[in-house]
């Protein structure tokens, strides 16, 4: 990549560096030298006032030394600073630690007489002493000197080469491309791992990034890492996963939409079976009511008791539209949300028993024996007219099928996940595999002779579904050997 950060790192840094190289070639070949000098400056008075305490200490007397300790240190600070020293009385007395002491002593001769040369330049300068730069034309070399007189009046002459410092300097050039080479081998490497460590997640987040965007959210982050960039890895993985799941839900609501479209196309096929199934379950009670009225008008019998008959079919079919009527009114509201749920806490136990106790005259007429042991209250949280609706739907059908033994069994269980689950039983034969899932359709009925033996008509279960699909709870069939059982569950807490 022609604008990679990798390529733009590398170039950073070896700029720095080769800046920081340069930089020190400079500094060695300007300030070098004065610093140096400055430098050499101090020794020269550290020196003075050496062999200034040593003639206050009595051990340097007419240039000449008393003590060999003091002049072993005055030899090792010469040699350790690289000076050479003269000291001059006036009876022709030396001191001195060169074997060539005349060219000393003639130069010494020269500022005292204020012979030195033109070009000396001065650095420092006292009373007792004066330092200057100047050049030797015999061995074509500066040299930094210091000259004057000691407290006891002797003269003195302190010097030391440039030259040397220049040719520190030459090496430490040297020195510095050879270290300067090496450490930018050495730094291109460093850069080139440490940009690759840094760029590759970088790098990765970019591919990831076009997959996501040709919306392949299986691809993830998988470098890791606790930096900045781990982070941003993460995000990217939060970030495809919750693209993903929006896709999905933007894929399942169009989907949807499409079913809704279908739906909307079978409304109108819905409603005209619907019409249909009305028009059915009403045929039959009317044609009855029609005939038997139309007998009593004509007089066919006038036998009172047959005349008491006939009113009582009229009355009964009459009371089953009723009934359907009603049923399916409650079966409208349930299924287009027009009924409020008022959610409260009641002792279902007590809901059942009442519900019993209001069913007894049937439960006598049928010879039902009917078997409910819960005698402690069992407290539940729903709209408790609706449960009341789906306990008697439930045990109604539980009377109209129990079959010869004719015994209906209520039990009330509390689960583990805090459901209190009541479940009806009844004897009897159990529902046919191939009716089980749709006993809960409107006016469906797998016994369709019992149902009109009784004037079921296939509305009770779809009251029950409505109503425990309003509470968002579960319900359900079981088949045994030896009946059935309908059940539903409601929340304890």
């Amino acid at each position: 990549m022609r604008h990679s950060i990798k390529r733009q790192m590398i170039v950073v840094f070896l700029g720095l560096l080769l800046s920081f190289v340069a930089a020190l070639f400079m500094i060695n070949i300007h300030f070098l030298e004065p610093y140096y000098i400055g430098n050499k400056e101090t020794q020269f008075i550290e020196m003075y006032e050496e062999l200034n305490q040593a003639i206050r200490d009595g051990v340097l007397k007419n240039g000449m030394l008393r003590n060999t300790e003091v002049s072993g240190r005055l030899a090792y600070m010469a040699e350790k600073n690289n000076i050479s020293f003269l000291i001059a009385d006036d009876r022709g007395g030396y001191l001195t630690n060169v074997h060539d002491k005349e060219q000393l002593n003639n130069q010494l001769l020269g500022y005292l007489l204020n012979q030195a040369q033109k070009d000396s330049r001065v650095l420092a300068s006292t009373e007792a002493y004066q330092i200057t730069k100047s050049w030797n034309p015999w061995n074509h070399t500066d040299y930094i000197e210091m000259w004057g007189v000691l407290e006891d009046e002797s003269q003195f002459l302190l010097r030391s080469p440039v030259e040397g410092i220049k040719e520190s300097a030459k090496i430490s050039n040297r020195f510095l491309l050879s270290i300067g080479s090496i450490l930018i081998l050495i730094s291109v490497a460093s850069v080139w791992y440490f940009s690759k460590r840094l760029t590759d997640p970088i790098l990765e987040l970019a591919l990831l990034s076009e997959q996501m965007a040709d919306l392949d959210f299986n691809a993830k982050y998988k470098s890791g890492g606790s930096n900045e960039i781990g982070e941003l890895g993460a995000n990217f993985n939060r970030m495809s996963e919750k693209l993903e799941s929006t896709i999905s839900e933007l894929k399942s609501a169009n989907n949807r939409l499409k079913e809704d479209i279908e739906q909307k196309e079978q409304l109108e096929k819905m409603r005209n079976e619907f019409l249909g199934n009305v028009s059915h379950e009403l045929k039959t009670p009317i044609a009855l009511i029609q005939g038997y009225a139309e007998g009593l008008k004509e007089g066919i019998s006038d036998d009172p008791e047959s005349r008491e008959f006939y009113c009582d079919v009229i009355m009964d079919e009459a009371a089953k539209m009723n009934q359907m009527v009603k049923n399916l009114l409650t079966l409208n509201q349930l299924e287009f949300g027009d009924q409020d749920i008022v959610f409260e806490r009641f002792d279902l136990a007590e809901l059942v028993r009442g519900v019993l106790q209001s069913m007894e005259i049937l439960a006598e007429q049928e010879e039902i024996h009917v078997i409910f042991r819960q005698e402690e209250p069992v407290y539940v949280w729903a709209d408790e007219f609706k449960v009341e609706q789906v306990v008697r739907n439930y045990v109604s059908n539980a009377f109209h099928h129990a079959g010869e033994e004719k015994v209906v069994e209520i039990k009330i269980c509390i689960s583990e996940e805090g459901k209190a689950r009541t479940a009806v039983f009844n004897t009897g034969s159990p529902i046919a595999d191939e009716d089980v899932e749709h006993i809960w359709e409107k006016f469906y009925k797998a016994d369709k002779a019992h149902s009109r033996e009784y004037g079921g008509n296939g509305i009770g279960l779809s009251i029950v579904k409505a109503i425990m699909e309003s509470f968002h709870q579960k319900y359900g069939v079981n088949n045994y050997d030896n009946g059935v059982e309908f059940w539903f569950e409601l929340d304890v807490q």
